[in-house]
């Protein structure tokens, strides 16, 4: 049996090895193409060649310096921080080594050590002008950090957004920077703002529990509960201690739950109920504005069925100032201020409406609100005869028998001449307000709203209200009326007598 000496082997050239000087010189003429690569910007090219250069000779720090500069450029700090590293290993004092894992360590936002990564170039090069600017940028990045800690610790959330922004021009690769920021315009209402930094943030890394985390965050604040808690859930997935995410999905599930248990109740015309529970949901999470918003404007319609009409109407203000936007708060609020006869406020709510949504029905309510308003400006010879506006003739005429008998000049004949006028003045308005209440074409354009003044003689400044009066007791056809005084009641007791 031949042995394995006895076999003639032929290598492959290829696979002959290589002096050590050979190896130098291949991997030198690598990261030289590298270099020629990196100068035309095609930096995935480069990449190639440095990587082969280290493959030949793994103990040259330049060519780690060289690929950290190129994935640098590619926007992949990590990497290029691993590789920097690397370099300085090799080589305490490659400077460059240190410059770019300072700067690495500032892209992906850790200041401290960017920081110790500058010193440490000027200890070998103190008069290093680029290094001395770096120490600046990581020490501005630092004071943003703390200047942000406190802005979210006192909820100016305006204050964290511009110091984030301020950090990320010299951390552009930090994502905790970014979704802090994105958090906060969360926080601002500035959802689609907020997405997009969340959703660039997942692109490139789809496990970051805290990017999903502000997705949901948006989305539970645009109350789309049920995908907010989906992504919650997601992000408790990667991230078990998440414990942001953990309260958000607590509150978004015991909001949902709240708030469809008011609905429900509504709905049953428990009102009571109702009421109660849309005031405890209100209480889960006070950063829910558009939520909270909805269930203000709930609140204030079970308010209204109630006859709360006030509380309604504070219900509703608070949900616009939650959400200005919010048509039905606008409307709501309008009908409460028509029910309370506040026309003014009720028409400049319709206003808001109609400008916003300009459809037939708003300008139908539009319209009746104006021309309650209008009216609610002349006499209303409703109230002047204290009757319903749905009362019937003969509701009518007693009330102004009542009123007439009430208000009579001759019953107040030894009052003061200020009751005297103000009696007389009241006599004059029933009489008015017989006269156009008891005609039914005069009732009904009273009714629409129209003016009177200008198509009827008899409510003029020549209205006599005697006259009417004489009509409807029947004083013009012959039958006496006097006022006497009654002598053993006192002074300004009268009985009307029919002759």
């Amino acid at each position: 049996m031949a042995t394995v000496d006895d076999c003639d082997v032929t290598m492959d050239p290829e696979m002959e090895i290589l002096s050590d000087e050979e190896l130098e010189r291949e991997a030198e003429s690598f990261k030289e193409q590298g270099n020629a690569y990196y100068i035309k910007k095609d930096y995935s090219e480069a990449f190639n060649y440095y990587t082969k250069a280290i493959d030949m000779c793994p103990k040259n720090a330049s060519y780690y310096g060289n690929r950290a500069a190129t994935l640098m450029m590619l926007s992949r700090h990590r990497e290029a921080l691993e590789d920097s590293q690397q370099a300085v290993r090799l080589d305490d004092t490659f400077m460059k080594g240190h410059l770019r894992e300072g700067k690495c360590h500032l892209s992906l936002g850790n200041a401290m050590a960017a920081s110790r990564c500058f010193h440490r170039v000027l200890e070998l090069e103190p008069d290093n002008s680029q290094a001395q600017q770096e120490v600046k940028n990581a020490d501005s990045v630092l004071e943003y950090e703390k200047m942000a800690e406190i802005g979210f610790e006192k909820h100016d959330f305006r204050m964290v957004v511009f110091c984030m922004d301020r950090a990320l021009e010299s951390a552009s690769a930090c994502h905790r920077f970014k979704v802090l920021k994105a958090e906060c315009l969360a926080m601002l209402g500035r959802y689609p703002e907020a997405q997009s930094v969340a959703s660039d943030i997942l692109r490139m890394d789809a496990t970051n529990g805290d990017a999903l985390y502000v997705r949901g965050l948006c989305l539970y604040y645009e109350d789309c509960i049920d995908k907010a808690v989906q992504f919650f859930v997601q992000a408790l997935r990667m991230a078990p201690d998440h414990e942001k995410a953990r309260l958000a999905c607590r509150n978004a599930k015991a909001l949902k739950a709240k708030k469809e248990d008011g609905n429900k109740a509504f709905k049953d015309g428990n009102y009571d109920a109702a009421y109660e529970l849309y005031s405890e949901a209100l209480t889960i999470d006070p950063n829910n504005i558009k939520t909270n918003a909805k269930l203000f404007c709930n609140r204030g319609t079970v308010g209204s069925k109630l006859k709360k009409i006030d509380q309604a109407i504070e219900d509703c203000t608070k949900a616009v100032k939650l959400d200005e936007t919010y048509i039905k708060a606008y409307l709501r609020r309008a009908q409460c201020y028509m029910d309370k006869e506040e026309y003014d406020e009720a028409v400049r709510d319709y206003e808001k409406v109609y400008q916003t949504e300009k459809t037939k029905e708003h300008k139908h309510l539009l319209k009746n609100a104006q021309l309650e308003l209008k009216k609610s400006k002349r006499k209303d010879y409703y109230k002047v005869l204290g009757v319903d506006k749905d009362a019937t003739e003969d509701e009518i005429k007693k009330a102004y028998r009542k009123r007439a008998l009430m208000h009579h000049p001759d019953r107040h004949s030894s009052a003061s001449a200020e009751i005297q006028k103000e009696e007389e003045k009241k006599f004059k308005e029933v009489g008015e307000a017989f006269t156009v209440l008891s005609d039914p074409k005069k009732k009904s354009r009273y009714d629409s709203g129209h003016d009177l003044e200008d198509d009827t003689g008899n409510m003029g400044a020549d209205f006599d209200a005697n006259n009417i009066f004489k009509a409807f007791f029947g004083g013009g056809g012959g039958q006496g009326y006097s006022f006497e005084a009654n002598q053993s009641s006192g002074p300004g007791n009268f009985f009307f007598q029919f002759g």
